[in-house]
């Protein structure tokens, strides 16, 4: 049997129940799909294998698709608890290569295979049994409790694309073949490339929040820009056309080079493509899992810092000003191609949505309108647009990390889609983007044009939370209250003094003002939040030392602003710092030992705060702190009133949060001197802030 051609759903028409079963057959079918794709591993052994150093094993993503379908529904309150909250704990985070992801193998004991695909059966059924009992009205927008779980099947058909490529890179001897995956049996004598005229016109990426297909959050919004004409390849750029390049030495040439390339040509010690195989005087060539011979006409796979090279040769070689293509230029050679799109096709119109081949095939099978080929479909093509926002852009409550970590300059666009790139993947509006020296299913085709292109090289943050925090962290002081995050700090070497020092964990840390400053008098300090949007910034202090951010002043009117660790004496404790994206309520073992530990207005806003305070003594060695501060803002809409401390009254008497802490934490905690208050405020607007009491109590850890 072969794999399921699928198609991602129409939101906006049909029956309910038919649609519920639509969904139903989409879920399944990408399950399905997912797990063939991880039947090509021998053993167990293939699966804890890294196939690349700065990316978890597939044993990790094997369990990260099943694990993202749990958190998500248990963060919509579809699900009132973990299934696993030991395998949830290990797989959920760990995807792109940050530089704040977990990847040392000694913190992990996979577990074995047969274990994770039980979980995944487990999932399997509780999310058809979601499919079943959710309300479900046409149209289905963001506000649906079925956008979760379109949101988990749409994340599992990412991954179908990223673990192939990771298992291309296994050891062949790690893999079995597999009859769902055969190669493309057509190649031939390469087409010589050809510059074809693209005229100039007015493109409009983005979709409103209405659309008829599912979107990730990067979709949304409207930029209008004129594209002057230029001229384009016919055809994708070919392994025969990428051969000259490697034969007359581009790789050992640093002028081709711009300054990151030639430092990860220089690293990586590259010779050719990665998927290249050195055969005597020629290659042979990697595909999934066979090596074949070289197919001289299907498309080169290279990372972006490769193409360009290419493209820096060609154009000394021919004179000619050539260059990747911006995300609007590839948008207007796709509209002058007219190509149309999900669901308006009866067959996908390139090798595209794994309706043509599971491979690569010859770049001049798929011929579009102009002369084009391959104008979607084969494999993805780089362009020159680091992503960000479209104007409009907000991020869904449920996946706020989606796209903004990839915000930073260092992660460009790949348009079009290739053979395995299926559901949203396989859309007009899909904006989906990568580190520059990532291998994916991904080539390029080059332009020629005088029109040069302006890449953003300094960033300002703008997401509107994230810059807010900035500011309530790294700001001016307002009113004559001080700073929040370092009076906890001071707080806390205060209680701390004559104790241990060597270890303190920051949870809820933020944007990682009160990490750093422990950081002052701890050996090492830990900052872990839920949102890796704020690990992004504090991470990115870490290591710069500095930040830029937005902030409203008045209606349209903004101030920008910059801060620097150095400027707080925080440069020389940042070593002693790390950043960690992870869930309080479900932390990872290795978290733990600490000789404090700081929760800072944090227990009124995580979904299972009795679960959180009756743990954390695990985390803690004894004789070490606990600290405490919050405003105990209860609300149903962050936790369960079961979940609430305080706040209730009980029996007719009140229960105030102080008196829920002494009862939670008795057994494993005595208080350390009296409540304090703590004031904070948080700027709005240049005129509006909010001022905000937050109660800190210490608790000492007993025996």
């Amino acid at each position: 049997m072969g794999l399921t051609v699928t198609r991602t759903i129409v939101l906006n028409t049909g029956e309910p129940e038919a649609k519920r079963e639509e969904i139903r057959r989409y879920f399944h079918d990408t399950f399905t799909i997912d797990e063939q794709l991880y039947d090509t591993l021998l053993d167990d052994a293939a699966f804890t294998r890294r196939a690349d150093p700065l990316r978890h094993p597939l044993i990790f993503y094997l369990g990260h698709t099943a694990v993202f379908f749990v958190n998500k529904l248990v963060l919509a309150k579809i699900l009132p608890e973990r299934l696993n909250p030991k395998l949830e704990s290990i797989f959920a985070i760990g995807v792109d290569e940050m530089s704040w992801d977990d990847l040392d193998q000694t913190h992990y004991d996979w577990p074995p295979s047969a274990e994770v695909r039980a979980y995944r059966d487990l999932v399997r059924e509780t999310v058809d049994r979601a499919i079943t009992e959710l309300p479900l009205t046409v149209p289905i927008g963001w506000e649906s409790p079925f956008w979760a779980i379109l949101m988990g099947i749409e994340h599992a058909r990412i991954h179908l694309e990223t673990s192939s490529v990771l298992i291309r890179q296994l050891p062949l001897e790690c893999l079995r073949d597999d009859p769902h995956w055969p190669v493309c049996p057509r190649s031939g004598e390469a087409p010589a490339n050809e510059l074809l005229p693209v005229s100039s016109g007015r493109v409009t990426l983005g979709k409103e929040r209405d659309h008829a297909l599912y979107g990730w959050d990067n979709e949304y919004g409207r930029h209008v820009r004129d594209v002057p004409a230029f001229k384009a390849a016919k055809y994708l750029i070919s392994n025969a056309e990428f051969l000259p390049f490697v034969t007359e030495g581009g790789y050992a040439e640093e002028s081709f080079w711009d300054e990151e390339g030639w430092g990860w040509r220089s690293y990586c010690e590259a010779e050719c493509p990665r998927f290249w195989v050195r055969d005597g005087g020629s290659y042979r060539l990697r595909t999934m899992l066979r090596e074949i011979e070289m197919p001289w006409d299907w498309p080169v796979e290279v990372n972006c810092l490769e193409a360009r090279a290419f493209c820096h040769w060609l154009a000394a070689r021919t004179g000619k000003p050539i260059r990747l293509p911006t995300e609007e230029e590839w948008t207007r050679l796709r509209d002058q191609a007219k190509v149309p799109d999900q669901p308006d096709w009866e067959k996908a119109p390139g090798n595209l949505n794994l309706e043509h081949e599971t491979s690569p095939c010859p770049v001049t099978e798929h011929e579009f309108e102009g002369g084009f080929c391959d104008v979607v479909g084969n494999v993805w093509q780089w362009t020159e647009t680091p992503i960000t926002g479209l104007p409009g852009f907000a991020v869904h409550p449920l996946y706020d990390d989606f796209s903004t970590p990839t915000f930073d300059t260092k992660h460009n666009l790949i348009k079009g889609g290739s053979f395995i790139s299926t559901g949203n993947e396989a859309t007009h509006h899909a904006r989906y983007a990568f580190r520059r020296h990532f291998y994916q299913h991904a080539g390029f085709r080059y332009i020629e044009t005088e029109h040069s292109i302006e890449i953003r090289t300094d960033v300002y943050e703008t997401d509107d939370l994230v810059a807010q925090y900035c500011e309530f962290h790294y700001g001016s002081e307002y009113y004559g209250v001080a700073s929040f995050p370092r009076e906890l700090a001071r707080i806390c070497l205060e209680l701390t003094e004559g104790r241990r020092r060597e270890r303190a964990l920051d949870l809820g840390c933020a944007v990682g003002r009160a990490t750093f400053e422990l950081a002052r008098e701890f050996e090492q300090v830990t900052g872990v939040d839920f949102s890796a949007r704020f690990i992004r910034i504090a991470d990115e202090l870490k290591e710069n030392k500095r930040i830029q951010f937005v902030l409203p002043d008045e209606g349209e009117l903004l101030s920008y602003h910059e801060r620097t660790l150095q400027e707080f004496g925080l440069e020389a404790t940042a070593m002693r710092a790390e950043f960690w994206q992870g869930d309080a309520c479900n932390l990872k073992p290795i978290f733990r030992d600490y000789d404090l530990v700081l929760a800072a207005n944090l227990i009124d806003r995580l979904y299972s705060p009795r679960k959180f305070l009756g743990t954390i003594h695990e985390r803690i060695r004894p004789g070490g702190l606990l600290v405490i501060a919050s405003p105990y803002t209860w609300l149903e809409e962050y936790a369960e009133r079961s979940e609430w401390i305080g706040g209730f009254k009980r029996d007719g008497e009140n229960v105030t949060t102080l008196d829920g802490l002494h009862e939670v934490l008795g057994p494993y905690f005595r208080p350390v001197g009296e409540p304090r208050d703590v004031p904070f405020v948080i700027r709005e607007t240049r005129r509006k802030f909010q001022h905000t009491l937050s109660e800190l109590t210490a608790w000492e850890r007993i025996d």
